[in-house]
């Protein structure tokens, strides 16, 4: 009996043991609480499980690329919506429009299939919709998936948004107006999913862009897997192509994904304005992890604002980046309550322009009549094991409109140009563990002396 005691301890002793490992070496946000199983689950779409296949050139949509066919192709997807099913699009280039897609429909791009969006901004209707942090009227993207459960997007085919004719109208504007706002030029948008839960969207391909590439607004459990997003910075620069915007979100997976846009890769929005944060149509970004990605050139690949509230348990880890204007940027607006916490990058490599953005933001600048509101906030960011040239380390703005506290930098191996080590005072407690910035004398890699990404920070 005393052996039996004894071995049942030894057991349950072993149990707990290995259970303490298990919790101690389990995945966590910044803020130490788990990250679900959800974000380790990524499967494959299987279309052979959503319902009939409906092949778009089965129900009398041509392989034209020059006749506008978004009202047969929409046919199909109302036609599809009574039972569920898949709308499948062959081979070829297929010009269209909006298409909205429904509850219980799919998307499938086969490979070599394109559906190439109009140049002409009169083929798009106007609707109520969400841009630049505001809910308000103006033209729908291509593929628009709203207040849908299980939405997918699949294949190795092409979204493409035909953006150069947008591109060259909005430059044109600018030089005569440059005030004016990104919206001014109307521009659809490729992918927007809206007030949507259980989303996948995969291996396919979105460029050319005339606006913001993808758009996520108010959605959770969104996933986006081994895209390619692409919209040129030459000969013609794509405008405000922003390869990924998370809008007030949570539960968000980008993984496996390459990005290379004329603007910023991945930005967290959520609102602008002095009470943003008490409008209903804003909201926080919340538990999104960035993971195994390359990025080309972009403005930032990791950007919080320029309409951002609250950004909370934010991961951005094990990637490339190359060409890059900026790893991280802080935009800081003074028009608008700002909290940017539980932030964590972390085994990043490659090269950039500058490691670390954060100053104010004054683009479009608007009080609205309202008291200026309180500072903004950046804490708890914590950015380890990163290896990285570039121009610039550290820009970052001593200023009274925002705070940055608490900051953890941890195995840092930094070269530089500029090393601009003496604005680290801009940053309140700040830890430093194995903090390596050397000073270099020229890089491989040369940056434009000037880009668009700086237009806004004055």
């Amino acid at each position: 009996m005393k052996f039996q005691n004894i071995s049942k301890f030894f057991f349950t002793s072993c149990l707990l043991f290995f259970f303490l490992i298990k919790v101690k070496s389990q995945d966590k946000f910044p803020d130490g609480t788990a990250i679900p199983k959800w974000f380790k689950e990524n499967k494959p779409t299987d279309i052979n499980k959503l319902g009939k296949k409906y092949i778009i050139t089965d129900f009398g949509v041509k392989n034209d690329s020059t006749i506008l066919q978004t009202k047969q192709v929409q046919n199909i997807i109302d036609e599809a919506s009574k039972n569920g099913g898949v709308i499948v699009v062959p081979k070829g280039t297929f010009l269209i429009s909006s298409l909205f897609f429904k509850q219980g429909t799919h998307l499938y791009l086969e490979n070599g299939a394109k559906l190439k969006g109009s140049d002409d901004i009169n083929d798009f209707p106007v609707v109520t919709t969400r841009m630049e942090g505001q809910t308000v009227k103006y033209f729908p993207a291509l593929i628009n998936a709203d207040g849908l459960v299980g939405f997918t997007i699949s294949g190795k085919g092409t979204l493409d948004g035909n953006g150069l004719r947008y591109w060259k109208s909005f430059w044109k504007r600018r030089e005569w107006n440059p005030k004016c706002t990104n919206m001014d030029e109307m521009r659809p948008r490729i992918i927007y999913v809206s007030n949507s839960k259980n989303i996948q969207i995969e291996g396919i391909t979105v460029k050319n862009s005339p606006f913001w590439s993808t758009h996520y607004y108010k959605s959770q459990f969104v996933k986006l897997l081994n895209l390619t997003i692409l919209a040129p910075k030459e000969p013609v620069k794509a405008p405000s192509t922003d390869a990924i915007d998370i809008d007030a979100c949570s539960n968000f997976l980008v993984k496996n994904c390459y990005m290379s846009v004329n603007d910023d890769a991945i930005a967290l929005k959520g609102g602008k304005g002095p009470k943003a944060d008490l409008d209903p149509n804003n909201g926080e970004n919340r538990n999104i992890i960035i993971e195994d990605n390359t990025f080309g050139f972009c403005h930032s690949a990791l950007t919080c604002g320029s309409e951002s509230i609250h950004n909370y348990n934010i991961i951005f880890r094990n990637s490339t980046v190359k060409d890059a204007s900026r790893l991280l940027h802080l935009k800081m607006r003074p028009d608008t309550p700002q909290h940017y916490e539980y932030i964590t990058l972390d085994n990043i490599k490659g090269n950039v322009k500058t490691f670390i953005y954060a100053k104010g933001w004054n683009q479009f600048f608007d009080l609205k009549g309202e008291a200026r509101p309180r500072k903004g906030l950046a804490n708890n960011i914590t950015i380890k094991n990163i290896d990285l040239s570039c121009e610039t380390a550290f820009s970052i703005e001593k200023s009274d409109l925002f705070d940055l506290k608490d900051f953890t930098f941890e195995n840092l191996k930094i070269k530089a140009l500029k090393p601009e080590m003496e604005n680290l005072s801009n940053i309140q407690n700040l830890k430093q563990t194995k903090v390596n910035v050397t000073k270099v004398a020229s890089l491989t890699q040369s940056y434009d002396k000037k880009d668009d990404s700086d237009i806004a920070t004055k």
